[in-house]
């Protein structure tokens, strides 16, 4: 009787797993998204102050229960140095999460070359993408359609093979990211890119 009731507890409690990319540069704002992101999701959830977020080097790791799944977010360093290593995780994830600081012109060309660098690799097709414009609490800050149009420039045809969505946020201040990881949830529900993981 106990292995029955046991059956039914895990078929009832396990939950798909899903694994979501957050990349960009370095001090576009990721882990402290990744924060917000937690915080709204997990209401008990006591998130680290932004002033005391420091640039990763690596990799953050965060979990979100949400819509009856699982997210896994894989949050990796964007130093140059480190974006070599993005590639071996290309190959597991069911999203991706990309970050750009819309308040920072004069990295806009770094930006754009490891996006491309990004989403031109073939293991990544058809895996559903958000072009986060961060920063858009700042006043001078690009608006979403100039940073979906400079990153469009260099990611064409590949943009196109994939749901896309580019979205204004400010991680900072929490304005968009739930909308965003919303999205995502959605899409890979929908359409999902490669067969889910049970968590038990």
């Amino acid at each position: 009787m106990f292995h029955l009731f046991y059956g039914l507890y895990k078929q009832c409690t396990q939950k798909d797993e899903y694994f979501i990319l957050i990349l960009g540069l370095d001090n576009a704002g990721k882990t402290t998204l990744l924060e917000q992101a937690k915080a709204q999701f997990n209401s008990s959830y006591v998130g680290l102050n932004p002033k005391k977020i420091t640039a990763t080097v690596g990799l953050n790791i965060g979990r979100i229960d949400t819509a009856g799944i699982r997210l896994n977010f894989w949050d990796l360093g964007g130093q140059e140095e480190l974006q070599s290593l993005w590639d071996k995780y290309y190959s597991e994830c069911h999203a991706i999460i990309y970050v750009v600081d819309s308040g920072d012109r004069n990295r806009l060309n770094e930006t754009k070359d490891a996006f491309a660098t990004m989403i031109h690799n073939q293991h990544l097709d058809g895996v559903p993408l958000l072009l986060l414009a961060n920063k858009q609490d700042i006043e001078a800050s690009m608006l979403v359609a100039e940073v979906k149009s400079q990153l469009s420039s260099v990611g064409t045809p590949y943009i196109g093979r994939r749901e896309c969505l580019a979205l204004g946020c400010s991680a900072l201040t929490g304005a968009g990211v739930s909308d965003g990881i919303s999205w995502v949830v959605e899409q890979i529900k929908l359409n999902p890119i490669r067969p889910a993981r049970t968590q038990i």
